[in-house]
């Protein structure tokens, strides 16, 4: 197996896809914050203390979506072109579960992006409701889709796993 990620040295080295013909690319991934009935409460009747939960995590999943190559050290930085993060309330297991949604034309793909979008929002998430539930749980987090490059059409459901 050749590590695409090291150069012939066994440095870090970011790959190049300069050859790579530019495609649509998309991906979907999802986290989710399970909390107290207190915090859920509160987070849903919109009276958090700290400000509108969801509006403020909204705004960070789609901020860390561009910054992902300023937090990932070997992301390629992307021109984006749609970002989307969107949440649904779960009462009966008191959980926010979060999506997020990231799209461009590229030579590489941008999961690492959305997977960043879903992890920064779950995290603020947890940064405004703390104070009433530090014991929240975040995940699980995961690419729930990928469109574009090599693989074509990626799901969970089409990958083969060694077990």
């Amino acid at each position: 197996m050749t590590l695409t990620h090291l150069n012939q040295k066994g440095e870090a080295s970011m790959v190049d896809v300069t050859d790579k013909d530019i495609t649509d690319r998309s991906a979907r991934a999802q986290s989710a914050v399970a909390m107290s009935a207190d915090a859920f409460a509160q987070l849903q009747a919109g009276n958090n203390k700290k400000g509108d939960v969801l509006a403020t995590a909204r705004i960070a999943g789609i901020q860390a979506a561009k910054k992902t190559a300023d937090l990932i050290p070997l992301c390629h930085p992307l021109a984006l072109t749609k970002v989307q993060v969107d949440f649904e309330l779960d009462e009966a297991n008191r959980t926010v579960n979060i999506s997020s949604f990231c799209r461009l034309a590229g030579r590489t793909g941008v999961e690492m992006e959305a997977l960043t979008a879903a992890s920064v929002a779950a995290l603020t998430i947890y940064d405004m409701c703390k104070a009433v539930d530090p014991a929240m749980v975040i995940g699980p987090t995961k690419l729930q889709e990928k469109i574009g490059g090599k693989r074509g059409h990626w799901t969970p459901e089409n990958t083969e796993t060694d077990t």
